[in-house]
């Protein structure tokens, strides 16, 4: 085998930070996350530069901010012929291949094995790409060859498309579990054929291989044996109330639309935990399988020679503060897990510095020996897990960006600010040490203007100077997402 590492990239389709074990929540039941997270390093405060799959997905493969390469939804596509990290790390010699839902183009296509060349430009080269579970219900791949030769086809898309009106019905709260057997869910395909590949992986290359679960997006369907794991009384509430004015006007879109369809601020306690405790069965799944990926790495001897990152594009609100989803700024939909465990492991921490999925990129190229594709805005983090212990390399950046739907935020140690990209007009600041639940909305504090004005200037103002206008406008004018919450 190669001298270089393996770099195994472990990527979910919206898993919030909080719910593992190894981030604190009481009853997720994720014994392999938290054997990652304890030999290797957990970082407490990562940050999507996108709460929402395209333009998190963008960012990850590019290495920039959403103001440069212009995917502000999921009806625009990104440029498979401009920066791409894994094109890099391929030109460094590593075997590049992709298993998942790489959601690098917008939906809406026959079958995701005539879009190859599009990953092919990106620079994968070993290509497995399936779909979501909801684009899934038209869209073709190799997972629904899967189920119609099982005679599972029309099963899985009737409950996909019976989801769609379950969430605009009197109980939208409501998910049954998957009707597939559970060998048969998405998710447990994904890590299956994961699993295969590793120990199927022949050649003298390094690899680098991305698995991008489809879960645990919704809808929210483990298979029942995982669903039964929970109690639903047990399920956390976090928190109930919708945010209090004066609210940005993204927080007022979605609040609006949430509640019109589906009632959100009238769920009981019951009905809020019921909802997220699909959410968990989902977690649990895709946990099951990073273990079986695991236990393939240690039954080809890669395990010693292989760097494995776990984090995804973007959290979920899951009912709190009466939002569904993603697409907002507060820390539900904002914060991504990061864990990151060496070959051979360390000893297992976890450290609260200020980081982004742009540091995560300039980690695997660290990693890789690769040059970055763009200027880079992220920093490796190889260092710091491998410095052991918390010591003056504790030091994190001193502000990230993320950015959706023209609107685009600075989150330091203490603030969080987002501006209206077209206006740059300022809309939401929040003191997160004073309100770490970012319920107090102070951008109407006559108090804190310096603090406003300080954070404008030294971070909007750059971010401005490299904004891709022209994409911005085509995204405002053309771009209607922001009143459909699919």
């Amino acid at each position: 085998m190669a001298d270089k590492p393996n770099i195994i990239l472990i990527y979910p389709d919206q898993h919030r930070a909080d719910v593992m074990g190894c981030a604190g929540d009481p009853v997720a039941q994720t014994p392999n996350l938290d054997r990652l997270a304890a030999e290797g390093l957990r970082f407490g405060r990562c940050h999507t530069n996108s709460p929402l799959c395209m333009p998190a997905r963008a960012s990850l493969i590019t290495g920039q901010y959403v103001s440069e390469h212009g995917v502000w939804s999921n009806q625009i596509s990104g440029n498979e012929k401009g920066p791409s990290h894994v094109r890099n790390i391929r030109d460094a010699g590593y075997h590049t291949a992709v298993l998942g839902k790489t959601h690098l183009y917008t939906h809406g296509r026959e079958d995701t094995r005539n879009e190859q060349h599009i990953l092919e430009d990106w620079g994968y080269v070993d290509i497995h790409e399936l779909t979501g579970p909801l684009a899934s219900r038209r869209m073709g791949s190799a997972y629904t060859d899967y189920l119609e030769e099982l005679g599972l086809l029309e099963i899985h898309r009737k409950y996909v498309t019976d989801h769609g009106r379950v969430v605009r019905s009197e109980t939208p709260w409501y998910y049954p579990a998957c009707p597939l057997p559970t060998e048969a869910h998405l998710d447990s395909y994904t890590g299956r054929e994961a699993a295969k590949w590793i120990e199927n992986y022949k050649s003298d290359k390094p690899f680098y291989y991305q698995i991008c679960f489809p879960g645990p997006h919704d809808p929210y369907d483990p298979p029942g044996e995982y669903l039964a794991e929970y109690n639903t009384d047990d399920i956390p509430l976090g928190i109930t109330d919708p945010p209090e004015a004066p609210l940005s006007p993204l927080v007022k879109r979605f609040l609006d639309i949430y509640q019109e369809r589906t009632g959100i601020q009238n769920w009981t306690r019951w009905q809020r935990q019921i909802f997220k405790k699909g959410y968990y069965g989902k977690v649990s799944l895709i946990d099951y399988w990073i273990g079986e990926i695991m236990k393939a790495l240690e039954k080809r001897g890669l395990l010693e020679n292989t760097w494995i990152i776990y984090t995804s594009d973007h959290g979920d609100n899951l009912g709190e503060r009466c939002l569904l989803q993603k697409m907002v700024f507060f820390n539900q939909a904002q914060l991504i897990p990061c864990i990151i465990r060496p070959p051979s492991g360390v000893k297992g921490r976890t450290s609260n510095i200020l980081t982004d999925q742009l540091d995560t990129v300039a980690t695997m190229l660290d990693i890789a020996g690769a040059e970055p594709p763009v200027e880079p805005h992220g920093v490796s983090l190889v260092r710091y897990v491998q410095s052991g212990t918390d010591s003056h390399v504790e030091k994190g950046k001193e502000a990230v960006i993320t950015e959706v739907f023209g609107f685009s935020t600075v989150i330091t140690d203490r603030y969080k600010m987002g501006i209206e990209a077209v206006s740059n007009r300022v809309v939401e600041l929040y003191d997160m040490e004073a309100d770490p639940l970012e319920q107090k909305n102070l951008v109407d504090d006559p108090a804190l203007k310096a603090v406003r004005d300080d954070l404008y200037e030294r971070y909007i103002t750059e971010l401005i100077d490299c904004r891709d206008e022209d994409a911005l406008k085509h995204h405002i004018e053309e771009d209607r997402t922001p009143s459909d919450w699919r």
